[in-house]
């Protein structure tokens, strides 16, 4: 399986009057006395990346589930098409084109590339009453999906858990684009990829992007979105600390709002304060008043 370029794919009709293809408007998320969101807006519109950026805990794994019909918002709405809507549960967000791919990708590492891409939703043929899995037809469409993704698959037959990471969130990305995703979600895409895979990645976010999808791009990494990303929105404890477009932001200003160079600094300064003569201590301050520094 080897990577090449690949041209964009004809865009899908996005919606008409400019309409988002979804929206949060003032999205809240309760559990109990936890609150998982507050007031919460986003925009994803038709051939743009936007991302979420926020640590752990900032609400970003509520919030995709909020998006894709898993959890229903307490206040607030969601919007597909510029009309409001309340998901049942996620097979009715994907049956309105918002396909979400996990960390985990959903695959299974010891089935086939082609099997992996269809998974329960094979193509069939009849002979008489009998339906039989059309497994020629099943690779054609792989390795054409496939190919507008950018990779070729010598091997439709390879076993999924052989591939790379980045070829993996290939499979992935490709599968929802093929039944129908309008909009893709992917939820910290290159997490567990080391630097060249987490560039493949990227390409692929592009190349989903370029053929007319939505991409809500999820992740802490703001060195990773800013090169793909068209709008920001941070996410700290549940609520939004900003909303960009790119130029708005610069990525020195966007890795500063998610580092907290601010906090940094104060703790640097009270580190100082009260470290004394102990050497470890005020090792420490310095060290953290550089990454304060390198932050701003």
């Amino acid at each position: 399986m080897t990577g090449t370029p690949a041209p964009a794919a004809q865009a899908p009709a996005s919606a008409g009057d400019g309409a988002p293809l979804l929206e949060a408007r003032h999205v809240s998320k309760y559990f109990g006395s936890v609150i998982a969101l507050r007031d919460v807006s986003l925009q994803v519109h038709a051939g743009e990346v936007t991302c979420v950026l926020g640590d752990n805990g900032a609400g970003k794994s509520s919030l995709i589930k909020t998006l894709s019909g898993v959890f229903p918002p307490d206040e607030g709405e969601i919007l597909v098409d510029g009309q409001p809507i309340r998901f049942s549960g996620p097979r009715e967000a994907r049956a309105h084109g918002i396909a979400t791919v996990f960390q985990d990708l959903a695959t299974v590492p010891m089935m086939s590339v082609w099997r992996n891409f269809f998974l329960g939703q094979e193509p069939t043929r009849s002979f008489g009453p009998v339906r039989f899995l059309d497994q020629g037809r099943a690779k054609d469409v792989m390795r054409v999906e496939m190919a507008k993704m950018g990779i070729n698959v010598s091997d439709p037959n390879q076993y999924v858990g052989t591939l790379s990471g980045g070829e993996r969130q290939a499979v992935a990305i490709s599968r929802a684009v093929y039944f129908g995703a309008r909009v893709l979600i992917l939820d910290e895409p290159t997490s567990a990829l080391g630097v060249r895979q987490s560039g493949i990645v990227l390409r692929y976010v592009l190349q989903a992007r370029d053929m007319g999808r939505g991409v809500i791009l999820i992740t802490h990494n703001p060195h990773h979105a800013y090169p793909v990303g068209d709008r920001f929105v941070l996410l700290k404890l549940g609520q939004v600390m900003g909303s960009f477009t790119k130029d708005q932001i610069d990525v020195a200003q966007l890795t500063q709002m998610m580092a907290g160079g601010e906090e940094l600094a104060q703790l640097s300064h009270e580190l100082q304060r009260v470290s004394g003569d102990l050497p470890a201590a005020r090792a420490a301050a310095q060290a953290l008043a550089e990454d304060a520094a390198r932050t701003v």
